[in-house]
């Protein structure tokens, strides 16, 4: 898509905006860009130039050291830090690599962009990039979506105590996955510094708990929003069950799955109420928002989400939504241990309100299915304020606050 193309383009320093319109000023940058690199100046992003852009959009590149190379020339070559270039090649016991040895050079920018709208294929590039730049961060899927796209997991720490951080549950609350990306990639860097992260010393967390994240927990319908998926028997049949909603803008304001469920509403807590409430409001079959499907977990993403809960002991789970600027910690008459006053150190933090989950709106989620399991504290934080999908301008305050 435009934005990545263009966003590698300025990391890559042409002079270009990242607007999501292929226009003049793109093509003649993507030409500079192409004339730099020994490629064909033909203005188009053919497989050559996309190979020869992808560092810039991983954040790293993979070099062969020459004869007499050590970490610090090759840090000074790329424009990169040496640290970073020492945390990412771990392997290395000296900083003079052998000649011919390949050697990560992480690259003089942020990997997490956060001026793009955010896809599953952007995922993925973070991903990768993060790994290159952190290798003792772990990566890998939880399972597969509808169409097949990996619902990516991302594990920092060593620690006994373990949490699970969850965003993107719903299509147009994108904003939520590079969110939490970010506080990933900065607490990763705080880790490798041994610094800190939000004055809290990185490494004592790292040692102490296991962060476990699951950034877009609907991958599919966060590209139909964004416009990733944008043609193609899927968007087909999505924009045709849109059209029992006619008042819901199609794409932006879709929040299900592809399949028309809504995943937030896929959990064993009250299922059946749930279905009660939203029939009386009219949904009963898939659409853009607040179906509940057939039966609990009946879609792929969210059965992933409840089978790998179960398997781990986690104490804590925060899913992320927009918008209101709220935390809600309860289900029901369920109170674990304390979940209230986690609940009031989250708004003293974050300037948010701690309230009780709206009865219209208080089954069948994942907040409410893991208290209800496993009575421990669970959180819905609806990051944000105005109309889903928020705009990426709301991204850095958004991120200030959590």
């Amino acid at each position: 898509m435009a934005e990545l193309l263009q966003l590698g383009l300025a990391r890559a320093g042409l002079d270009v905006a990242v607007s999501g319109v292929f226009d003049r000023d793109t093509a003649s940058a993507l030409r500079e860009f192409q004339s730099r690199h020994c490629l064909d100046e033909t203005g188009a992003a053919d497989e050559k130039t996309r190979r020869a852009l992808m560092p810039y959009l991983t954040g790293y590149r993979r070099v062969t050291a020459g004869e007499g190379d050590t970490l610090e020339r090759l840090a000074k070559r790329y424009g990169a830090d040496p640290a970073a270039l020492r945390t990412a090649n771990p392997a290395l016991c000296n900083s003079q690599p052998a000649a011919g040895q390949r050697v990560t050079v992480p690259l003089p920018f942020d990997v997490v962009p956060d001026n793009v709208s955010f896809t599953s294929l952007a995922l993925s590039l973070c991903a990768a990039g993060l790994k290159a730049r952190y290798p003792f961060l772990e990566t890998g899927s939880i399972g597969k979506s509808v169409m097949g796209r990996p619902i990516r997991l991302f594990r920092l720490g060593r620690g006994v105590t373990q949490v699970l951080y969850n965003g993107a549950h719903h299509a147009n609350e994108w904003i939520t996955s590079p969110l939490l990306m970010r506080f990933l990639e900065k607490y990763a860097a705080a880790v490798a510094a041994g610094g800190k992260i939000f004055d809290i010393d990185a490494l004592s967390l790292y040692s102490e708990i296991t962060l476990n994240m699951v950034p877009m927990v609907n991958p599919d319908g966060v590209d139909l929003v964004t416009g990733y998926l944008s043609h193609g028997p899927w968007y087909d049949r999505a924009a045709a069950l849109a059209k029992s909603a006619p008042e819901i803008a199609f794409p932006s304001g879709w929040k299900a799955n592809i399949n028309g469920v809504d995943l937030n509403l896929q959990y064993p807590a009250g299922w059946e109420n749930a279905a009660a409430i939203k029939a009386a409001l009219g949904v009963t079959k898939p659409g853009p928002r607040d179906y509940v499907g057939l039966s609990p977990l009946s879609e792929p993403e969210s059965r992933a989400m409840y089978e790998f809960t179960m398997r781990h002991d986690f104490a804590l789970t925060l899913s992320y939504h927009t918008q209101g600027r709220v935390i809600y910690w309860k289900y029901l008459d369920f109170e674990p241990k304390n979940s209230y006053n986690i609940a009031l150190n989250f708004a003293d933090a974050s300037g948010y309100d701690a309230e009780e989950t709206p009865s219209v709106s208080g089954y069948a989620g994942y907040k409410d299915w893991f208290i209800s399991c496993f009575d421990r504290p669970g959180y819905t934080v609806e990051a944000g304020e105005g109309v889903s999908p928020l705009p990426l301008s709301q991204l850095g305050q958004i991120y200030e606050e959590n």
